[in-house]
């Protein structure tokens, strides 16, 4: 007697179910999918008890005859696909014919579907899998499905559903990630018999805000890049929208909503520095590929997907959103107002297409960049000074300038469209401690608490943290030292010795060849001893034991906490400890000297630890706050 058997269809069913039914999402996420792939207009859902109760999914698609209705509910049975070779031109959504036969066989599930040229809908009513009844009922064109007590028939997966709040929050995210790719449908959304939201146009902006707050779209960075082989459109978010979870990055894949580990990993290294510790930026990017490249069939869930060649995709995808965070002006606003140049509801001129529909039509390959800040420097001090260029700080002066900054400031910011800034703050001031220029001229530049430094710019003006500004100069500097071999050492006329611990030399010898590049003379004076012979030009005379036991200890805890690369940790580590603190006092030549190089870095706006460095007030702000609106 054999002892394989088949399993009766039923119990395939259920088994399946395991896969494409996690939890209510799960039903949610795959009767959207039929619905958009229907080709609905118009889309309602509706939940009760976070799904456990009732999902209900209504669209105005093509809707089925009566033999496709009944074939829908079967067990590989699909209109999407005829032929493997198929799934290398997919662009629907829906493709596996597995969702409805795993729903239905753990539910009590109904079926009602009219098409256009039917009188009537048709109306199927399945129990753990079963038909028990079929009728003709009036009902619109389109289809409604509706899962009663999910898994009334499988008590071991329904006990281990989560709370309803988390249940509804993973419905909520389906939801929102299908309602934002697809701006062309209106959408509309029910819980507990309570409408959420009615989406009754297109218009982006509107969906984002309500999903993530007022006026959020407004902070974010619009991208558009596309060439032959991919398209990228979408937005990323500031800094100051960060902390975030990273449900709130949306990658979709030829409008399909997936999860990639890789595009993830790209992205956050994208925006380096810009992130604090467990930080993760916020994204909705919309990719085009032709589908012969990427495989969607890897999961039941289609949440999955690979690439034919997942280094080209990385190797487009992380350079451009690198070159939006470095080229926009991403420092914060003190309130939440509107970003400059969009009125509030009235879409940009390059943005319109984007915001539109988000499509993957032809255009010129572009990206939305603007530098408001740089140009309020230059255009306030243009116009209140002489136009005469500000000479560079000199090599001895407190915050010199270094030739790797210069030839930086030559390149990035010359190619993207600005003059080549030698200096932010143009006016002349007297080296005093008024703040005043010549002539009784009200003050453009001072210090406040000995913390903060505050600059007049054209529409406002702009607070920067002395410190953590000097962190972002020197953690720049000493990168482009180690990296460049640039002499960078100054000697002692007295060395000084330093015993470490044994945990601190060991730490010692494993930096000791980039400490050198980095401008430490260091020589071996004994067990565990280390004479410090000659010290990098940045390092104040009188420090330079304390400031290379801080280094060693900040390069340990940064090793054990944040995993970082030998010689970012060493540069994160030294600019921490080196930098000018909270409370000590600037000459107005210091602070300008401060700000010129701030400007010359890569990423002016974050201290390499992700904290910020210049926040901004503008008029406008201002005249809300006193009422002169």
């Amino acid at each position: 007697m054999a002892k394989i058997s088949r399993l009766p269809d039923t119990v395939a069913n259920k088994i399946s179910a395991g896969e494409v039914v996690q939890r209510p999402a799960s039903v949610i996420k795959e009767l959207l999918e039929n619905a958009i792939d229907a080709g609905a207009s118009r889309i309602t859902v509706m939940v009760k008890d976070a799904g456990k109760e009732l999902i209900r999914v209504i669209d105005n698609g093509s809707g089925m005859s009566r033999e496709d209705a009944l074939l829908s509910v079967e067990r590989f049975a699909t209109s999407k696909i005829s032929g493997v070779e198929d799934l290398d031109t997919l662009m629907s959504l829906g493709f596996r014919g597995e969702a409805l036969a795993s729903i239905s066989s753990v539910s009590h599930f109904e079926l009602k579907t009219r098409e256009s040229s039917s009188a009537l809908a048709l109306r199927f009513r399945y129990e753990g899998g079963s038909l028990l009844e079929e009728s003709e009922v009036s009902g619109e064109e389109g289809t409604s499905v509706s899962v009663k007590n999910l898994f009334y028939n499988v008590p071991a997966r329904r006990k281990f559903l989560k709370s309803n709040a988390t249940e509804f929050r993973h419905i909520f995210e389906t939801v929102r990630a299908l309602a934002l790719a697809y701006g062309d449908i209106e959408w509309r959304m029910y819980s507990d018999d309570e409408e959420l939201f009615h989406f009754r146009n297109p218009d982006i902006r509107e969906r984002l805000d309500y999903f993530y707050g007022t006026d959020f779209s407004e902070g974010l960075l619009a991208i558009t890049e596309e060439n032959d082989y991919l398209s990228i459109h979408g937005f990323i978010g500031k800094p100051g929208m960060m902390k975030r979870h990273k449900s709130d990055q949306l990658f979709y894949i030829n409008r399909r909503i997936i999860q990639n580990r890789m595009l993830s990993q790209a992205l956050q290294q994208a925006y380096g520095e810009l992130l604090a510790e467990r930080q993760a930026p916020f994204a909705m990017l919309f990719l085009g590929i032709e589908p012969s490249r990427v495989d969607v069939n890897v999961h039941p869930a289609k949440l999955e997907v690979k690439f034919e060649d997942e280094r080209s995709v990385r190797n487009m995808f992380y350079p451009v959103i690198k070159r939006a965070v470095q080229l926009h002006d991403f420092s914060p606003d003190l309130s939440a107002a509107p970003l400059q140049g969009a009125p509030a509801g009235e879409l940009r001129q390059e943005d319109e297409a984007l915001y539109r529909r988000l499509m993957y039509h032809e255009r010129p390959g572009r990206m939305s960049t603007t530098d408001e800040l740089y140009e309020g420097f230059r255009e306030n001090s243009l116009a209140s000074g002489s136009r005469q260029r500000h000479e560079p700080p000199r090599q001895e002066e407190i915050f010199p300038v270094r030739e790797a900054e210069e030839r930086w400031r030559k390149s990035s910011v010359a190619s993207a469209g600005d003059e080549v800034l030698t200096t932010v703050l143009q006016s002349r001031f007297q080296d005093d401690d008024s703040g005043t220029e010549p002539g009784g001229a009200e003050p453009k530049i001072w210090q406040l608490h000995n913390k903060y430094i505050i600059c007049q710019i054209k529409n406002g003006m702009m607070i920067i943290d002395q410190h953590v500004a000097h962190e972002r100069v020197l953690y720049e500097r000493a990168l482009d030292v180690m990296n460049q071999n640039v002499p960078n050492s100054q000697q002692l006329l007295f060395p000084q010795k330093v015993e470490l611990r044994q945990w601190e030399y060991e730490v010692f010898e494993d930096i000791r060849d980039d400490l050198y590049r980095l401008g430490f003379n260091l020589r071996d004076f004994g067990s565990r001893t280390v004479m410090i012979e000659g010290i990098p030009q940045d390092v104040r005379s009188g420090t330079e034991v304390t400031i290379l036991q801080d280094m060693i200890s900040g390069y340990q805890e940064n090793a054990s906490k944040l995993k970082l690369e030998k010689r970012d940790n060493l540069a994160k580590s030294y600019s921490c400890r080196n930098a000018i603190m909270a409370g000590q006092k600037l000459s107005l030549e210091e602070m300008r000297s401060l700000i010129d190089n701030l400007f010359a870095t890569r990423v002016p706006y974050s201290c390499p630890h992700g904290r910020p460095v210049i926040i901004k007030l503008m008029l406008d702000q201002l005249d809300r706050m006193f009422g002169r609106t």
